[in-house]
């Protein structure tokens, strides 16, 4: 039962992020206040919409998205930060070769499965040449 919750939670927060970015990201600053406001009103009634134990965390990423918007930190992610963040995790190998096959996957393996399922998996074949 919480995880429906916690879900409806995480994507809230995720679209007022989202728009928060948005809003941002747009031209003159008066229109810009204007129209953020607006969307604080709509974000805050719909998060007067959830549950009690969602509520506060969800008005807190409201101010908080709102804050980092004024001041220019907030941004959306594009495919250069996912790459990063998916080379990022190889760091954890300790040998070059070990980084290098794990690079390799995350760029030009195949991949199967969903978030859903457990698990994205990827799949790499090294061909090792027999010993003499």
């Amino acid at each position: 039962m919480a995880l429906p919750r916690f879900t409806t939670f995480v994507c809230t927060a995720a679209l007022l992020l989202g728009g928060a970015a948005a809003q941002a990201a747009s031209g003159n600053s008066n229109n810009n206040a204007h129209q953020m406001r607006g969307d604080m009103q709509q974000r805050r009634a719909a998060c007067a919409q959830m549950p009690e134990a969602s509520r506060a965390p969800c008005l807190r990423e409201i101010g908080a998205a709102a804050q980092a918007a004024r001041s220019g930190d907030l941004s959306s992610p594009g495919d250069n930060t996912y790459e990063r963040n998916a080379m990022a995790r190889c760091e954890v190998f300790k040998t070059q070769q070990d980084q290098a096959a794990c690079q390799a996957r995350m760029r030009n393996s195949p991949a199967s499965g969903s978030v859903d399922g457990g698990g994205v998996l990827r799949e790499a074949t090294i061909t090792v040449p027999a010993r003499q």
